[in-house]
């Protein structure tokens, strides 16, 4: 069953999928790419990057798009530049705000390729458009290779794939509305022939990790709200950064751009902060409501934002963790999905017990989904400058992963237990 039919003029026979594929996702990477080089065309228009002629700016622009994909940059400097002899360092820090651009095309890609394909089909457009994408990649990487900046082929190829992927399931999945009608397989059949036993264990499990879900999203929307919190009270101190920078209107809103890509990673530097887990800024640095040691930094203005200093009221801010916590316990318990506290209170009768250890429990797996999702946004969200003491930024996984799944595991437990007297309906008087 086709997923939308789409009207075909006689005679005329219908694109192959795997070509159509190749045109939606190869138009995705050029415009994609124009988004990039059109801002560094117009800096460079201005008087800016007047050492570069224009072939020299769209290696960088090439650069530049490679760069929001996740492509690491291997740099080479001169010596004298950072040192007495020549030294290398890894560009592997990525806007992931940035990185939205192509994944929102190749997003529109996935659907117009939904539309167009039948179900047992969409391998083929899937098949093309990653091919192209992986071509054009593997294209940009090898022609925008410098003695200063060396790429993977490889990499170039490979590692774009990630977004667009991404943005192309994605899209598909909407359109489709279903799994069943976008890969043709049932899920739902299949549950239906185990036991009850499993599906009760399914059930609560995926409850469960839903659970986790909505409480790393609940963490990041926190901290995000605090984020725009330190933005707006030192407002002033950024502008004054602007000021000396005097990168006139052209330059200013540029830098503005990269700092607004930047912000998705910045959020995910901000729960490290509230959690107690930190980020860094630098070798030997480390920024956190328990402890704040910070070396020179770059002159960016947003930076002016960083809680330097000594906060009497930073502990506060290692409740927004808890609080999510409780947001994925209380959304837990209207979900109704605890049938290992249903299991539990059968085979043991005393409440007073079953109620508890089946709440910590509950608390302990949410906590660590919850946990490992914050380490894997924030191993998105770090990365390195390759220059100098700038070889770490961003807070540790490791670290922001442990803190994260205890406080969440916390408010989890907070938030089933209150749950029930939140839940209660106002008594209706007769």
């Amino acid at each position: 069953m086709k997923i939308l039919l789409r009207p075909k003029k006689p005679g005329v026979p219908p694109m192959p999928l795997w070509l159509q594929g190749t045109f939606e996702l190869g138009q995705a990477a050029v415009l994609s790419a124009l988004l990039v080089l059109l801002p560094l065309v117009g800096v460079w228009f201005a008087g800016g990057f007047t050492e570069r002629d224009f072939t020299s700016l769209a290696r960088l622009g090439g650069q530049a798009w490679l760069l929001i994909h996740g492509v690491p940059l291997s740099l080479t400097f001169p010596a004298g530049e950072l040192g007495e002899a020549p030294a290398t360092g890894l560009l592997s820090f990525f806007p992931l705000g940035l990185t939205l651009i192509p994944f929102f095309l190749s997003w529109r890609a996935g659907r117009r390729l939904a539309r167009a394909s039948y179900t047992d089909q969409l391998w083929q457009a899937l098949l093309g458009a990653l091919g192209i994408y992986a071509v054009i990649g593997a294209a940009a990487a090898y022609l925008c290779r410098t003695d200063a900046v060396g790429i993977s082929v490889a990499a170039g190829a490979l590692v774009p794939l990630i977004a667009a992927g991404a943005g192309l399931i994605v899209g598909a999945r909407i359109e489709a509305g279903s799994w069943v009608r976008l890969i043709g397989v049932d899920l739902t059949d299949w549950i239906a022939r185990t036991s009850q036993h499993s599906r009760w264990a399914g059930s609560y499990v995926w409850a469960a990790l839903r659970a986790g879900a909505v409480g790393t999203v609940a963490a990041l929307g926190l901290s995000a709200l605090l984020l725009v919190a330190a933005l707006a009270l030192n407002w002033a101190e950024m502008t004054s950064v602007y000021e000396r920078l005097d990168a006139g209107a052209l330059g200013g809103a540029v830098l503005t751009v990269v700092e607004l890509g930047l912000m998705p990673n910045f959020m995910v530097w901000t729960l490290g902060w509230a959690s107690g887990a930190g980020f860094s800024l630098g070798t030997g640095s480390i920024i956190s409501p328990l402890e704040t040691t910070v070396g020179p930094l770059p002159a960016l203005p947003v930076l002016a934002s960083l809680p330097i200093g000594t906060m009497e009221y930073g502990y506060v801010a290692l409740l927004i963790p808890v609080m999510a916590g409780i947001l994925a316990g209380w959304w837990f318990l209207r979900e109704g999905e605890n049938h290992f506290d249903e299991w539990l209170s059968i085979k043991i009768r005393a409440r007073w017990f079953t109620a508890p250890v089946s709440t910590l429990i509950l608390g302990a797996i949410v906590g660590v989904f919850s946990g490992i999702l914050a380490a894997g946004a924030a191993w998105l969200a770090r990365g390195s400058l390759g220059i100098g003491r700038f070889v770490g930024l961003g807070p540790d996984p490791l670290w922001l992963g442990l803190w994260v799944a205890a406080e969440v595991g916390i408010g989890v437990v907070i938030g089933y237990a209150v749950g029930p007297w939140l839940e209660r309906e106002p008594k209706l008087e007769v």
